[in-house]
């Protein structure tokens, strides 16, 4: 058999499976509890490993080590701020959210549970928060689609276009009848993958280039090399500070940011069976972010030497990844691998497409709509899903950037419209409706503003100013209308009381 044949069984093999614990995620799907949130009985290496895969999709197998493979360790700011964040995330937001939302009316969405925190009358605050989910996660859930498509382009020689139907096609089908629960299920198996990839490619290439000092010296002669032909352009791959402005590091560390505001990552601590259990799911999680992180970052540095000393250069560098392992590795093991990549892409789009089905259906429908039976909402959730996953595709056809910046804009706006708020509502009483609602939309606008300016976005992150602007205005807001409620007041002391 040829070697491609045999990635492509590992791939079919990886393929079934997933499809496989769709179904019987299926099989445990009864009402819209089970479907948008299993429950709430995940355990805490479930939900921290869902989190995990679900977070960093093919940014971390193909974004990160291509962002280091061209310019070095300074892109390493990300993962360093992404890491920072997820800890402080688990640590401080996810014992006090999972109790927060049971108590105000067992919330099973980020929209309802503002809703419900505030006892907001006006609906206002539910459907401004679900829609701005469906417009940041269409363009996110379409980077993975991008990524699915240039994974089977670069690898198999296929045309962009199938490997992104392909990809897209298998996901929207566990995630369509699996729900939450298939969706957390398939990203425990999809994180392990990815775990054994990012240890495996960097530590085979390294023992194959003989060790630190030729892989160190290959690197600074690839770096003098470039720099002979571009003098105004100098690398230094193995700094972390070389080429970074002040700005352009806290520009890459402010990603940590983000992890307050994301719904996809925090709805897992909502999973939870309690709140006693984020203790574990953060060791858990954080474990595994450290040493996938690493292993991207590696992968990408110890790229530049291998390709240099083998006179070869990348097309594409966000595919430093799937070329070693196509290169280092026996064709099947090699399949095993590029599947991780592909498990880095799918985890993330499930998560989001069961985020996107909860917005439209639970938090614009109900609100609209009048009550139907829980199976109803169950094949509306089906349909939500099917309707986010098409639209995603015709913006995956001819995508406007590279799979970082498609990730990086929709990062950034739900770090800015939901961070500050989340925070506030769990660590502030005084926070109000109409500041939580002035927040959300401040910052959601500063991002698509800034984000698309040219020199603005060159210059800061919009996370940053965005972040910054959501906080000013809902203090601001709250504080010049303040509201006094005995209910939101008594849950939450019941929440405090609960995560003491």
């Amino acid at each position: 058999m040829s070697d491609q044949t045999f990635q492509l069984i590992a791939i079919g093999i990886y393929f079934a499976a997933m499809l496989a614990i769709g179904y019987y995620a299926y099989r445990q799907t009864t009402d819209i509890n089970d479907y948008m949130l299993a429950g709430r009985k995940l355990k805490p290496g479930v939900a921290a490993l869902s989190a995990g895969a679900s977070d960093m999709s093919g940014w971390l197998l193909m974004g990160l080590p291509g962002a280091i493979y061209v310019a070095g360790l300074v892109e390493a700011w990300i993962a360093i701020g992404l890491t920072i964040g997820a800890y402080l995330n688990w640590k401080f937001v996810a014992p006090r959210l999972r109790s927060y939302t049971e108590v105000a009316n067992n919330s099973i969405t980020i929209p309802s549970f503002l809703e419900n925190r505030f006892k907001d009358r006006t609906r206002l605050l539910r459907i401004v928060a679900g829609l701005i989910i469906l417009v940041f996660f269409t363009f996110y859930v379409s980077s993975g689609m991008v990524a699915g498509g240039i994974f089977f382009e670069s690898s198999f020689d296929s045309t962009y276009l199938f490997g992104m139907f392909l990809v897209a096609g298998i996901t929207l089908t566990y995630t369509l009848f699996g729900g939450f629960l298939g969706a957390s299920l398939t990203d425990v198996a999809q994180g392990l993958l990815m775990l054994a990839a990012l240890i495996a490619v960097p530590v085979t290439t390294f023992i194959v280039m003989g060790g630190w000092g030729d892989v160190i010296g290959a690197i600074d002669a690839a770096d003098a090399a470039h720099n002979a032909v571009n003098p105004d352009d100098e690398l230094n791959r193995t700094s972390l500070l070389f080429g970074g402005s002040v700005l352009a590091i806290i520009s890459a560390a402010a990603w940590g940011l983000g992890y307050f505001g994301q719904p996809h990552i925090i709805v897992r601590f909502m999973a939870l069976r309690s709140s006693a259990d984020a203790k574990a799911g953060r060791r858990i999680g954080i474990s595994w972010m450290v040493i996938t992180s690493i292993g991207a970052i590696v992968t990408g540095l110890i790229g530049v030497g291998y390709f240099f000393t083998e006179d070869a250069t990348l097309a594409n560098p966000e595919t430093v990844f799937l070329r070693l392992s196509q290169i280092l590795f026996h064709p099947f093991i090699a399949g095993l691998v590029l599947a991780a990549v592909l498990a880095a892409i799918m985890s993330t789009i499930s998560s989001q497409l069961i985020v996107c089905s909860s917005a439209l259906v639970e938090d614009i429908y109900r609100v609209f709509g009048k009550e139907v039976s829980s199976k109803r909402l169950v094949l509306l959730g089906r349909l939500a899903v099917l309707t986010v996953a098409v639209i995603a595709m015709l913006i995956a056809i001819d995508p406007g950037g590279t799979i970082l910046e498609l990730v990086g804009f929709a990062w950034a706006g739900f770090g800015a419209a939901f961070g500050p708020i989340i925070l506030l509502s769990l660590f502030w009483r005084k926070l109000t409706a109409a500041g939580a609602l002035a927040g959300m939309v401040t910052g959601a606008a500063v991002v698509g503003i800034w984000g698309n300016v040219g020199d603005l976005s060159a210059t800061m992150y919009e996370i940053v100013p965005g972040f910054v602007a959501c906080a000013i205005a809902a203090v601001a807001v709250s504080l010049m209308k303040p509201a006094h409620d005995d209910e939101i007041q008594e849950e939450y002391s019941q929440m405090e009381a609960a995560v003491r």
